[in-house]
């Protein structure tokens, strides 16, 4: 697990920077950013072409933030027939 741990340890969070989104460490580049790119269908070279001061590692560290935060989500589901 200290490999997640460094990888997501890419990600900051500062109110001061995108106002609090979290971005790659040292860029203004938002993790939703770069996993809407991915689910969009771009590969990880099509990303880095087009922001060269990413890493492959940034990359997958915007992924596993996203999984981790997801993770901890809570979800409560509708039975059928239930109105909201």
């Amino acid at each position: 697990m200290r490999v997640v741990e460094d990888i997501v340890q890419r990600v900051e969070v500062n109110p001061d920077i995108m106002v609090g989104k979290p971005v790659i460490k040292g860029t203004r580049i938002p993790v939703d950013l770069i996993v809407k790119l991915l689910g969009e269908g771009l590969n990880i070279e099509e990303i880095l072409k087009d922001y060269p001061q990413l890493s492959e590692t940034d990359v997958k560290a915007a992924l596993l933030y996203a999984s981790k935060v997801l993770s901890g989500e809570q979800v409560f589901p509708i039975l059928q027939g239930e109105t909201r």
